[in-house]
């Protein structure tokens, strides 16, 4: 195998990334100056060094000084009765640029497919319950379950939902994005005025 074709490959494996546009990324690559792929290969060499996951939401972060939480989990200012669950780092940016919401997260790490449900033994259930406890004793009123709008993502919602029932019974509502969103949707790619509107009618 080429160092061409090897390249193709290893951009293949990224999410959403087939073989014609790995190929187009490696092209763009051989036309680059030889000081740029140097700093390229620089950061992504550093990268797992210098980010690492927040202890409570589990969203990636900048270590910064040896904190082990993340800007969001570290702000006392946040809304303590609010706690979001998303499938996904990449579904914090939207909800964040949306300025309606104001509360803390937990990235749940995947989704419980419809039709292989034993893959739920990947997600983060055992902390998501550790952290909505933690969070109730500090005022958690709210379990926000936001999830793209497709089966995988409902049967997410379902599966969660019964992970949280004992924190439900403890007077924390569990609560689903409203409408808002198209079925079908996905909410890394949705703009802050869907997301404003399935915030609120959330249900």
């Amino acid at each position: 195998m080429t160092s061409f074709d090897e390249l193709v490959r290893h951009f293949e494996r990224f999410p959403g990334i087939g073989p014609r546009q790995a190929r187009r990324f490696v092209y763009h690559l051989l036309t680059e100056d030889p000081q740029s792929l140097r700093a390229l290969a620089d950061a992504i060499a550093d990268v797992q060094a210098k980010v690492t996951e927040c202890a409570h939401c589990f969203r990636y972060f900048a270590r910064d000084n040896g904190n082990t939480l993340c800007e969001i989990c570290n702000d006392a200012n946040r809304n303590h009765e609010l706690l979001m669950v998303v499938e996904r780092d990449s579904d914090i940016p939207p909800i964040e640029r949306s300025g309606i919401y104001d509360g803390y997260y937990f990235v749940l790490g995947g989704t419980v497919p419809l039709l292989e449900p034993q893959e739920n033994i990947k997600l983060r259930g055992g902390a998501l319950k550790g952290i909505a406890e933690m969070r109730a004793k500090e005022g958690l009123a709210e379990v926000i379950l936001a999830f793209s709008v497709n089966p995988d993502g409902e049967n997410t919602a379902r599966y969660v939902g019964t992970l949280l029932k004992e924190t439900e019974e403890k007077n924390i509502k569990i609560s689903t994005l409203g409408r808002g969103l198209s079925t079908g949707s996905e909410l890394e790619y949705a703009d802050p005025e869907t997301i404003k509107n399935a915030l609120k009618n959330r249900t």
